[in-house]
């Protein structure tokens, strides 16, 4: 269950390709957008994304690479599914200089909902 009040962790973290970033998905929205940070009963925290495709033959998971490159100003060849491809909670390798996508997600999450 997710807690009601801003997540104080960051949904992000440093590895040697660049950045992983948790996303928690939500398919088959009205529209496609994010929804904030939600932190998860064991800590963890997740940006909150939307998209309007359906999660049928990775239509939702290249919809939210999709979202993300646009709002990191990012080739969306730099970002990829690295775990959860069939399911809600995500992890997304963004590839490239650690120091500059964290600098992105950064300045990105602080103007989020």
């Amino acid at each position: 269950m997710a807690a009601a009040a801003t997540p104080s962790g960051r949904p992000y973290r440093r590895n040697r390709g660049g950045v992983r970033l948790s996303v928690r998905l939500s398919p088959k929205a009205r529209r496609s957008g994010f929804a904030g940070l939600e932190a998860e009963a064991d800590g963890r925290c997740y940006v909150k994304a939307r998209v309007r495709a359906a999660p049928e033959g990775g239509k939702a998971n290249r919809a939210l690479i999709k979202l993300l490159a646009g709002a990191l100003k990012l080739p969306a060849t730099r970002l990829a599914v690295a775990t959860g491809a069939r399911d809600r909670r995500k992890s997304i390798q963004i590839s490239g200089d650690a120091d500059e996508i964290e600098t992105r997600l950064r300045e990105w999450l602080r103007e989020m909902p």
